[in-house]
């Protein structure tokens, strides 16, 4: 058998523009994808409460939006990188 997180966490490959950042960020992005997953499970099972649940995402959704900040993914190229 693969390596047992590909088993629980399965990665998809990224077909977008092949840039560092959208890589970075393709990572995050299915990194939240998987704990939102994990977390709805919990709570549609009573393991976690509804409030609990939407702390968690409301969170992990924090920080997915400052790696998209941090990466500068949707954002106008500068002037600096029209010149190459």
């Amino acid at each position: 058998m693969a390596d047992y997180s590909d088993f629980f966490a399965p990665r998809s490959r990224y077909y977008g523009p092949v840039k560092p950042e959208n890589l970075v960020f393709n990572a995050n992005l299915q990194e939240f994808s998987h704990r939102v997953s994990l977390l709805c499970g919990l709570e549609t099972n009573g393991k976690l409460s509804p409030e609990e649940t939407y702390q968690e995402i409301k969170s992990l959704w924090k920080h997915l939006k400052q790696s998209k900040k941090a990466l500068g993914i949707g954002q106008a190229p500068s002037a600096a990188d029209d010149d190459h």
